[in-house]
């Protein structure tokens, strides 16, 4: 266990420690420190060749800690001791409550919206440069969506690369200041006696909280457990969201939810797992052939966000031509593909 001396005259050397799972981007253990409080050490794994990639993801898990103490109650576990030298940090212990199982949406969801809006509010335009901010999508990834429904034999409505150079703009992050964690899935957070709190905040930015609201809607588009939540749970989830971002910032949520389903919609990179993102048009890889991740494949993944933007765009002003294009995408994956699956609609939701 990476415990340097940095590390040990602030906190001592731990009497005991035990590896635990993690994913291939980190070492985790949990540890015993001199004084009897249980502990976890985290150390960030380099994943390129020259180990930036991971000096990045520990500079920006450190500064999101950081801003996350300020929350009352907490929503991330407070952060002990840190040594850059090693990319080491030692953290809070959480014990999760409540036996393993499953619980059903209606409890977890609603709390986990919450937090996360607990978690947003907390930072504002005094913050920017602390973090990254957001990257939404390009034009890049509108072209890619494009030549993906030329490639499918669905017509492009005219007006619709205008449509999807407005989306971008107004998904632009320069505005908005929100701590987002960056990857905010079922196993990133954690139910405590004292509430929902999240980990590993790698990912961190700053930007437009909806964007992880989204991610309700739209499967949860960073995540190998894509899931679908059906109302009224998840009404009752944005209900709660909208409430407690009102009532911490006295404003009401900018943006609007259909843009940020359709960013993420568009971007062919969530439709991987980190390691092959921005390696490859992963869109222009869908009708040739059908890659999974996790348990769920990409068109499956695909279909399910179409379905979506469809259905918010209809009615709208702002995206009537995507929506248009939406449903006719989805008629025509499910043609094409009539062996898809919809994403498992949870009612209930494994415990981590």
């Amino acid at each position: 266990m990476p415990f340097s001396r940095e590390l040990a005259a602030e906190l001592g050397v731990p009497v005991r420690a035990t590896r635990l799972d993690s994913s291939p981007r980190s070492r985790v253990w949990r540890a015993e420190l001199p004084d009897g409080r249980q502990a976890i050490v985290k150390q960030i794994a380099d994943e390129g060749a020259t180990g930036a990639d991971g000096d990045t993801r520990y500079a920006r898990e450190v500064a999101a800690l950081r801003l996350a103490a300020r929350a009352t109650p907490a929503v991330a576990p407070a952060l002990l001791a840190a040594d850059p030298g090693s990319r080491a940090m030692v953290l809070e212990y959480l014990a999760g409550t409540g036996p393993p199982g499953t619980g059903p949406a209606g409890d977890w969801l609603p709390e986990f919206a919450e937090a996360l809006a607990r978690l947003h509010a907390l930072t504002g335009p005094a913050d920017a440069g602390v973090l990254p901010a957001w990257s939404g999508p390009t034009d890049a990834d509108a072209e890619s969506f494009l030549a993906f429904a030329r490639a499918l034999d669905v017509p492009v409505p005219r007006g619709l690369p205008g449509e999807l150079a407005g989306l971008i703009a107004r998904l632009d992050p320069a505005p908005h200041h929100a701590l987002l964690h960056g990857d905010p899935c079922p196993g990133n957070d954690l139910r405590t006696a004292a509430g929902v709190r999240f980990v590993d905040f790698e990912q961190a930015s700053l930007g437009n909280g909806l964007i992880e609201l989204a991610y309700l809607r739209i499967g949860f588009p960073t995540c190998w457990c894509a899931m679908s939540v059906a109302d009224p749970p998840l009404e009752e989830a944005e209900r709660a969201y909208r409430a407690t971002w009102r009532d911490l910032t006295g404003t009401d949520v900018p943006g609007d939810l259909a843009d940020a389903c359709a960013g993420w919609l568009i971007r062919g990179d969530a439709l991987v797992e980190r390691a092959h993102r921005q390696s490859a048009d992963h869109l222009a890889r869908v009708p040739a052939e059908d890659f999974t991740w996790g348990y769920i494949t990409a068109r499956e993944r695909l279909l399910h966000r179409l379905d979506v933007v469809a259905g918010l765009a209809r009615g709208g002003d702002r995206l009537p031509a995507l929506g248009q294009l939406s449903a006719a995408l989805a008629a025509r994956l499910r043609v094409r593909w009539p062996e898809l699956r919809p994403l498992p609609a949870h009612s209930t939701r494994p415990w981590w």
